[in-house]
Formats: C-alpha cells, sequence, structure tokens
C-alpha cells in the first residue's frame, strides 16, 4: 500500500481500530492479544476508564497553554515524582529522546558551571538505545543508527556491557578527568532484555561517587513499574544522579522527563532549556492519574505476582520448544524470550495467532504485556506463544 507516510518503519500489514484493556482490534475484525503495549507504553492497556475520565476532564478544561506559565497540573505530578524517588526536581519533556538530550545536557553543564569545562566524555554500552536524536544516536553509536547522517556529536565512548571482571576493570579505566557521566539502562530493552546485576550497579555508583562522575540511568522503557518496582534501580539499592523517564508515564498518552538531584541539576537554570509542548496541563494530568495507580505498593505486589505467573508459563513454553527457544530473560513484565529459531518468524507466526510482541536485538522477543494485564490473559498468551511455535516447527 502506497501512502503519503515517510517510510522509515518496517511496518507490520495490520491496522487497529480499536483497543481494550490487553486486546487491540485490526480492520477486519480479527483480535489480537498485544504483548507489546506499544513498547511498553500502554502500561494500564488500550482504553484504561481512569485515564478516558482524566483526559476527557483535563480535555474540557485545558490542553495548552507553554511553559511561560505556571502549570499546577505539572506541579502535581513533579511533587508527586520527588515524593516517591531519590530526585529534587523534575523536568518534563514529550519523549524518551527529548530526555535523553536533557541528560547530556544537564550532566555536561553541571561540570562546567563546577569548573571543569573538560569534562564532557559520557560513557555508555553496547546495546544500548537513547533515542533517535542525533545526540542519542551518537550515545548509542550502533551502526545502523548511525551510518548516512554525517558528522555525529562528539563526547560519547562504547564499552563492552558490564559481564565479567574484565569488562568492570575496562569501566574503571575508561573514567578520565574528561569523563562527565555514565549512561546506563538497568535493563536493556531494544538490546535484548539484558539486566545490570545489582551488584554491578552497586559498583557502578561506587565507582562514579569515587570520581566526581555522574550517574545516568536511562529507564524509558523498563521504569514505570515494568520490573516490579516503580523504577528497576530500586532492586540494587541506589539511586542515580540524573534519570531519564517516558513511555509508560503516559499510559499511552506522549510524556516524557527527566528526573534529577538538586545538585546534578544545578547548572540548569532560566534559559538553559525549554520545551514548547512539554509538561503540558493534558499530558500531565494523565500522567498524575498513571503514577497515582502504578505506585501504589498493591499494584506493584500484583505486578510481581503476574510476572511470577507468566515467568513460570513461559519456562515451560521453552522447555517444550528446545528448538524454538533458549532462555526467559528479564524481570517483572519486562520479559524476553531469547530463541533459538529466528525471532522475526516467531513474531510473524505471533501474528497468525492473533498476538503481538516486539523483537529485540540477539535474536530475543520482548513480553511487554500491560501492567493490569488478567491472570486469563496471561494463560492465553502462553496458549498462543505456543501455537506460534509449533507453527515455526512445522516449517522447520
Amino acid at each position: 500500500m502506497i501512502t503519503p507516510v515517510l517510510p522509515t518503519y518496517n511496518r507490520a500489514p495490520m491496522a487497529f481500530v480499536k483497543g481494550e484493556g490487553s486486546w487491540l482490534t485490526a480492520e477486519d475484525g480479527k483480535r489480537y492479544l498485544d504483548l507489546g503495549a506499544g513498547i511498553a507504553v500502554n502500561a494500564l492497556g488500550h482504553a484504561n476508564p481512569d485515564l478516558v475520565a482524566t483526559l476527557t476532564e483535563q480535555a474540557g478544561k485545558l490542553w495548552h497553554v507553554s511553559n511561560l506559565y505556571r502549570i499546577p497540573e505539572q506541579e502535581k505530578l513533579a511533587e508527586a515524582l520527588v515524593a516517591k524517588t531519590f530526585a529534587d526536581t523534575v523536568f518534563f519533556t514529550n519523549s524518551g529522546t527529548e530526555a535523553a538530550e536533557l541528560a547530556i545536557k544537564m550532566a555536561r553543564k553541571y561540570h562546567y558551571d563546577k569548573g571543569h569545562p573538560e569534562r564532557i566524555e559520557i560513557l555508555t554500552f553496547e546495546g544500548a538505545f537513547h533515542g533517535r536524536s542525533t545526540g542519542a544516536i551518537a550515545a548509542a553509536a550502533s551502526e545502523k543508527m548511525v551510518k548516512g547522517f554525517g558528522p555525529l556529536m562528539p563526547g560519547f565512548r562504547q564499552l563492552k556491557w558490564p559481564q565479567n571482571a574484565s569488562d568492570h576493570d575496562a569501566l574503571r579505566a575508561a573514567i578520565t578527568d574528561q569523563t562527565c557521566a555514565v549512561l546506563i539502562e538497568p535493563v536493556q530493552g531494544e538490546g535484548g532484555i539484558r539486566i545490570v546485576p545489582d551488584q554491578c550497579l552497586k559498583g557502578l555508583r561506587d565507582l562514579c561517587d569515587s570520581t566526581g562522575t555522574l550517574l545516568i540511568f536511562d529507564e524509558v522503557q523498563c521504569g514505570m513499574g515494568r520490573s516490579g518496582k516503580l523504577f528497576a534501580h530500586e532492586w540494587s539499592g541506589i539511586t542515580p544522579d540524573i534519570m531519564m523517564v517516558a513511555k509508560g508515564i503516559g499510559g499511552g498518552f506522549p510524556l516524557g522527563a527527566v528526573l534529577a538531584t538538586e545538585d546534578a541539576a544545578s547548572g540548569m537554570v532560566a534559559g538553559t532549556h525549554g520545551s514548547t509542548y512539554g509538561g503540558n496541563p493534558l499530558a500531565c494530568a494523565v500522567g498524575a492519574k498513571v503514577v497515582e495507580i502504578i505506585s501504589d505498593d498493591a499494584f506493584l505486589s500484583e505486578v510481581n505476582r503476574k510476572a511470577a505467573l507468566f515467568r513460570q508459563g513461559l519456562e515451560s513454553l521453552v522447555a517444550s520448544h528446545p528448538t524454538i527457544f533458549e532462555a526467559v530473560r528479564g524481570e517483572g513484565l519486562i520479559l524476553g524470550l531469547k530463541c533459538k529459531a529466528n525471532n522475526t518468524d516467531i513474531v510473524k507466526a505471533g501474528y497468525a495467532a492473533g498476538l503481538l510482541t516486539v523483537p529485540a536485538a540477539d535474536n530475543v522477543i520482548r513480553l511487554l504485556p500491560a501492567l493490569n494485564i488478567p491472570d486469563d490473559d496471561i494463560a492465553e498468551a502462553l496458549h498462543r506463544l505456543d501455537t506460534a511455535a509449533k507453527a515455526v516447527e512445522s516449517h522447520a
């Protein structure tokens, strides 16, 4: 089908007209069980009644005024995030990519204002994904994202994903007098659902503290309850200086944020950054409702219970299809199936079975369901994954 839309996506051959909970209905009436949640965005499912009511109420009052004025809805959401996290201050964006740009600026401005303008280099890791702006692709530096786009923003150095002692030694050696910050995802999403072990995050925090280096966490995909904690780094018992948030925080409405300590954000004074749409009343009203729901201890307890139920079923699925699947990865409801068969073949077989999953690097398929997915839908998801695996087996 030829459309005037720029052809930068390899889109699946279906379009949806309605969503409810964990289900999507296509133009032809076929229903699909959604284990992608818009790539971890629809954290409370499609057309969540609480979010619809909040959005509708706010839409009838005020959408946009710009950041030339105080925005009470923005202040309410910022207060909630500060109360529930390490942060002292919050800046609202429209996306994770915009959050990455601010995190980079904030870290470099911090050292500049502290009298160390030479500290501009940010250490990042292979397999990372921080967005598609020129700064974010420079940070990740994968060939498929940077090829053909000309000179990249300087000041980034990519390291191996920290898996062993030599990788950790290399990280320690990489921090120099020019190092500004370390930027890492506690759980890589696009990179294949790879978790940074708790002891590695603790060691990284200690290393940054001892060298005066800022620690930046990208929790755009793994945050907002997806790991079973409000934010994934909480499992390790340490905190970052700066954190990028997006995707699930808006429950489907475009919203992102940068959370920071007062010290880390000290360079960002009036005039150093801005956004026309960022933190608009409509987005922040929805975001505040999302945070209210997901941060509740009872809700997070249910996420962990559902995650254990889902993971148990996935482990059985791996055992039942040893030529298709290799292992289960992840924590909470940011899960991945490491595949032996081609992951895109399994994703496509899922389409035929009425199931939506998301491919990732390292031959993994991501399973990112709504955090409130019912148990019956988890059982149905496992059944449809089994159907997809059998279909791939039959064509091997």
